[in-house]
């Protein structure tokens, strides 16, 4: 879950304490987006 949250927090510059809510499918949705946005920067 540590690299879910750092890949997240590397694209989209959030701070770690907005995952404290976030539910571990949430928090699988966001890093997909987050590496599809880090695919499309390449």
């Amino acid at each position: 879950m540590e690299d879910a949250i750092a890949d997240i927090a590397t694209v989209f510059h959030w701070q770690p304490n907005v995952f404290d809510e976030m539910e571990l499918e949430e928090l699988m949705q966001w890093r997909e987006k987050a590496r599809e946005r880090a695919e499309y920067q390449e």
